[in-house]
């Protein structure tokens, strides 16, 4: 991959909308860009934290497994995202899994870089923070649903925020522009694939959402958001 392409994908990550032209070029004899092949892993828990990554082409997966061995995904990450940054930050060892959904194309950034980079540039440790913020206050969200909330109402919530993400608006409903598993619906959600499966089943057959071939489309997003609000007890 030439140099222009990767300055190129470079300058459209908001993180470094502040940086001049020369740090940019800078920037960019320092990185390296990397191909990833679908389902392979980045990085695995215990890895030590020595680069920081940015998804350039494809979806990569952060997840946790449980001390039953179940996989949780924290994550689902599009192009022009970074990861990999709170264990640099914290000096510590990988506590999540990464891997590619998709043959992937990530850039690599080293660690003092990245650390100059957050020492040095105030409006970069200020866009990094409020990631940061936004993506803990998500995964607390999440926990909360795990907590009060049943299968279903995971569910249709998780249904609503990929049609946020990733939905297309037509005459017929809100067409879901993004191929998930129920096993990784599942992984999303805390719950079992064959669970998963089954509600899906119920709202289809409740008129809330059709299946086509491997996408989904919301046909009932109203109701969706109500079962979101029933709290199990």
């Amino acid at each position: 991959m030439g140099e222009k392409s990767k300055l190129w994908y470079l300058k459209r990550i908001n993180l470094f909308s502040d940086m001049s032209s020369e740090e940019m070029e800078s920037l960019a004899q320092k990185t390296r860009m990397e191909s990833v092949s679908k389902k392979t892993p980045i990085f695995f828990p215990g890895d030590p934290s020595q680069q920081v990554y940015l998804l350039k082409e494809g979806r990569v997966k952060i997840s946790r497994i449980s001390e039953e061995g179940r996989e949780v995904t924290i994550a689902l990450l599009e192009p022009g995202e970074i990861f990999g940054e709170l264990e640099v930050l914290g000096d510590a060892p990988r506590d999540t899994l990464a891997e590619a959904l998709d043959d992937s194309k990530v850039c690599v950034v080293g660690k003092d870089l990245f650390l100059d980079m957050v020492s040095q540039k105030p409006q970069f440790s200020f866009r990094l923070t409020k990631l940061i913020g936004f993506r803990m206050r998500k995964i607390e969200n999440r926990v909360e649903d795990l907590v009060f909330k049943d299968v279903p109402a995971r569910l249709a919530d998780l249904l609503l925020d990929l049609a946020e993400d990733y939905g297309k608006k037509t005459p017929e409903g809100i067409f879901l522009q993004i191929k998930l598993t129920h096993q990784e619906m599942a992984n999303l959600i805390g719950s079992i694939r064959e669970t998963v499966s089954a509600v899906l089943g119920d709202f289809k057959r409740d008129g809330w959402i059709a299946f086509e071939g491997r996408q989904i489309r919301l046909l009932k997003p109203d109701r969706l958001k109500q079962r979101t609000e029933l709290i199990s007890l």
